[in-house]
């Protein structure tokens, strides 16, 4: 492949930021009329370390072991009814996935919490530095979870996969979005075939406009940041013009651009229940960010920034009733 090609693979902007949590939000008009089918998900069960054969009960372990033992069960206590949901976007024609986020949903304190994770974060897979979106390539949904699990010393509890050709269909499927566009965007990219010209303003949005939005980045003083902040304030107009009773008539509609262009392993129950739980959390509760981190130049990692994401892991992503700590994440240097 020509060094022109793979830049201009790198420069793809990453356009399912919006698309990937609203699934979750819309798939609930889908199934809410079919209330016999909701219950709650499983969370994923943490893994005790194997006992050795002199003590594989408690009541043949020394006194200190039964005391770490019990430490370690309580340090991977749950919290109730708080999920980890990795949600991956296919964004290239190579079965690559370039947009990952990571969303915790807390039923129980009422809020819905996405993080961004960086493709080209360091991760070491296979014994190799790598960039993470490698994992998908490698070893599909279950390698990019477990990886960024490792990482970031949380379990993932279930994973969704989308297709980037569902987002127009989606917004179109909704009647459009109104959506305020923070900048003039202006940007011509013949080789993508991209044509990009929407002024400043409200706009009444369809599926192929609104994906020309969270497109743009050039235009932005901070380029990718300016086009993250953009995503996240449409994802919220959209979710918010989503979870109206107008929308119920399109129910056959829904389904089937979910059946088409996503794929997890969150049952019908599972997505149902979370869906309810979405409504009654409401999407002011709906908040982004991306893992704090910085760019090396020289090797072309972003690195990130172990201190500042066990922070942000406590205070928003942790499944688990006591505080991760340091020795908890694995995030190469």
């Amino acid at each position: 492949m020509s060094r022109r090609v793979r830049r201009r693979q790198r420069q793809q902007p990453r356009t399912l930021q919006v698309f990937l949590i609203i699934v979750l939000v819309l798939l609930t008009v889908c199934v809410l009329v079919k209330a016999f089918f909701l219950k709650a998900p499983e969370q994923k069960a943490a893994e005790l370390p194997a006992q050795s054969a002199a003590s594989d009960t408690d009541s043949q372990q020394s006194p200190e072991e039964q005391a770490a033992q019990e430490a370690l069960r309580s340090h991977l206590e749950r919290k109730g009814k708080f999920y980890t949901i990795l949600l991956s976007g296919l964004d290239d024609d190579n079965g690559g996935s370039d947009t990952n986020i990571l969303v915790a949903v807390d039923t129980v304190n009422d809020y819905i919490y996405g993080v961004s994770i960086p493709r080209d974060s360091k991760a070491i897979i296979d014994g190799k530095a790598r960039k993470i979106n490698y994992a998908y390539n490698k070893g599909g949904t279950k390698l990019l979870a477990d990886t960024i699990s490792e990482q970031l010393g949380i379990p993932v509890d279930y994973t969704v996969s989308v297709d980037l050709k569902g987002f127009a269909a989606l917004v179109d499927a909704i009647g459009g979005v109104d959506f305020d566009v923070p900048v003039n965007m202006d940007y011509e990219d013949p080789y993508q075939d991209l044509y990009i010209h929407i002024s400043k303003g409200m706009h009444h949005l369809s599926g192929s406009e609104a994906l020309k939005v969270v497109r743009f980045r050039k235009g932005y003083a901070t380029q990718d940041i300016g086009r993250m902040e953009t995503q996240q304030k449409f994802l919220k107009a959209v979710a918010k013009q989503t979870l109206t009773v107008s929308n119920l008539g399109k129910i056959d509609e829904f389904v089937k651009i979910f059946q088409k262009y996503v794929k997890t392993d969150l049952t019908l129950g599972d997505l149902a229940w979370l869906g309810k739980e979405a409504i009654s959390i409401g999407a002011d509760n709906i908040e982004f960010s991306t893992l704090p981190s910085v760019w090396n130049d020289h090797d072309k990692f972003i690195y990130l920034n172990k201190d500042d994401v066990l922070t942000l892991v406590n205070e928003h992503l942790n499944p688990y009733v006591e505080d991760r700590t340091a020795d908890d994440l694995n995030i190469p240097g």
